[in-house]
């Protein structure tokens, strides 16, 4: 086993010896998932993210900070590489919000080929990512641990949809086509640095648990949701409450060198937005 791929199954929390099996994929899945948080604090401080190898390394793994889709899907990319898989990037324009015209490819999602399947995983679309693999078929509803989920097909073109409530909403649509790592920076650049990102205007978190339910934070508001139902919602009193929470709820890594930051500096992001606890009373 090589050293990332030991660090990074204890940081997932993996034990036994994995194959390179459908199997395999579901588990690395969904330990992924409930181990790595999805946020975009990087974003609001502001740092650059760099998505090489051993920068994401040091900021998911070392410093048990979590991502968004272009670190998140890139950490698990490698691990799937190493491991013996044979997997590759592909980008996706979001339609989530049902954009007028269609947005630039930013979302990052992998192709898996594997026990002569190809499969679509994806560990970083926060709250409604996929919380295992699923086939690359059409048509067919497929169930993961937090949801189900579809593939359409139009020519090239994919859409992944999962069920809200009684009807089917569509999440992104993608294509096959061979994407390159200079795609993935630009995206990247994009997602971070364009004004109208809405990563740019809230801070955004979102952990899975094992058996269905998962947490979410939007700026104080934070929630605990069991089967698509709130279990659990609050408002955070102030930003050291906030800053607990990251760290109890979310298992957010805030002393790292490099990588951590202080309550001071959540705070100086926070006073960014009017979304303080007190306004609006």
């Amino acid at each position: 086993m090589t050293p990332f791929l030991h660090a990074y199954f204890s940081r997932l929390g993996w034990e036994g010896t994995p194959e390179t099996t459908v199997e395999t994929l579901r588990k690395l899945h969904l330990l992924h998932n409930c181990a790595i948080p999805f946020e975009n604090i990087d974003v609001l401080l502001p740092r650059e993210m760099q998505l090489d190898d051993q920068s994401l390394q040091d900021k998911l793994i070392t410093a048990r900070r979590g991502g968004y889709c272009f670190e998140q899907n890139g950490l698990l990319e490698r691990a799937l590489h190493e491991l013996g898989f044979t997997v590759r990037s592909l980008l996706g324009r979001v339609v989530l919000a049902n954009p007028p015209q269609l947005p630039p490819r930013t979302h990052r999602l992998l192709l898996v080929d594997v026990e002569g399947e190809r499969w679509i995983a994806d560990v970083g679309f926060g709250g409604q990512t996929l919380t295992a693999p699923i086939r690359l078929q059409a048509d067919i509803e497929q169930v993961t641990p937090h949801g189900d989920y579809r593939l359409l097909r139009e020519g090239v073109n994919w859409t992944l949809q999962f069920r809200h409530h009684e009807h089917w909403q569509s999440m992104y649509i993608f294509t096959l086509d061979k994407q390159y790592f200079a795609d993935h920076v630009m995206g990247n650049f994009w997602s971070a640095h364009w004004p109208q990102s809405h990563f740019r205007h809230h801070l955004l978190m979102c952990r899975h648990l094992p058996e269905g339910g998962k947490l979410t934070l939007t700026n104080f508001s934070f929630t605990h949701w069991e089967k698509g139902h709130a279990v659990e919602k609050t408002r955070l009193a102030d930003v050291s409450a906030l800053y607990e929470t990251l760290q109890t709820r979310f298992g957010l890594g805030v002393d790292d060198p490099r990588h951590g930051f202080s309550e001071a500096e959540l705070a100086a992001v926070m006073a960014a937005f009017d979304t303080h606890p007190e306004a609006g009373k």
